[in-house]
Formats: structure tokens, C-alpha cells, sequence
């Protein structure tokens, strides 16, 4: 027999007004996507590691990993195709920045 819970509560109430609203709409997404499979306070857990691995890459034990992957693989595809064309930065140490200049210094002004 399968296991019943309350499907009619309100996933608006989860929003909180100091998350980014990219990371709200994705876990709002996650959270009416399966409302119906979870109870309520699983569910709001779930998404919110869900979107601590999308955003912070957050990681959690194994077999929590493996569940969020296959209940985000439709939820997450549009993102992650997004964030796949968008700008990555790139952090460069001061040690090696400052290494950097002093070479250009060295090698004198650029000639044109």
C-alpha cells in the first residue's frame, strides 16, 4: 500500500525573500515536480539540498546524491544547458598574477 500524505499545501510558502530568485525558481520547479511523491517536509529538504548541489556544490552522503540526481534530471536540464554557455570565471592566484607582471616588466615594452 502506498504510503499517503497531504498534496494540497502551498509551495509559495517556502520562498524566502534573501535567496536569488534563479535559485527559487529552480527549487520551486523541483517541488511541484514531485509534490505527489513526497511528503511535505521530505520534499522541502530534498529541494534544498537539491539546489545547495546546483548552486554552491554542495555534496551529501551517496545514496542522498544518487536520489537527487535521477528526481532533477528533468527539472534541472534547461539550467544546466544555460549555465553551460555562460561566462565561467577563472580565479588566478596573486602569486602567480604578480609572477605574471614581473615578467612582462622584464621582457620590457612591447614594440609596434
Amino acid at each position: 500500500m502506498a504510503e499517503q500524505f497531504s498534496t494540497d499545501w502551498d509551495v509559495e510558502k517556502y520562498y524566502d525573500d534573501t535567496e536569488p530568485e534563479e535559485h527559487w525558481e529552480l527549487r520551486k520547479a523541483f517541488m511541484e515536480v514531485h509534490k505527489d511523491k513526497f511528503p511535505e517536509d521530505y520534499l522541502v529538504a530534498l529541494a534544498k539540498a537539491f539546489t545547495n548541489i546546483e548552486f554552491l556544490g554542495c555534496i551529501y552522503p551517496a545514496p542522498l546524491m544518487v536520489r537527487i540526481a535521477e528526481l532533477s534530471k528533468d527539472v534541472a536540464k534547461q539550467y544546466r544547458e544555460v549555465k553551460m554557455t555562460k561566462l565561467q570565471r577563472t580565479f588566478v592566484s596573486g602569486s602567480n598574477a604578480a609572477e605574471q607582471k614581473r615578467a612582462s616588466r622584464k621582457s620590457g615594452p612591447r614594440k609596434t
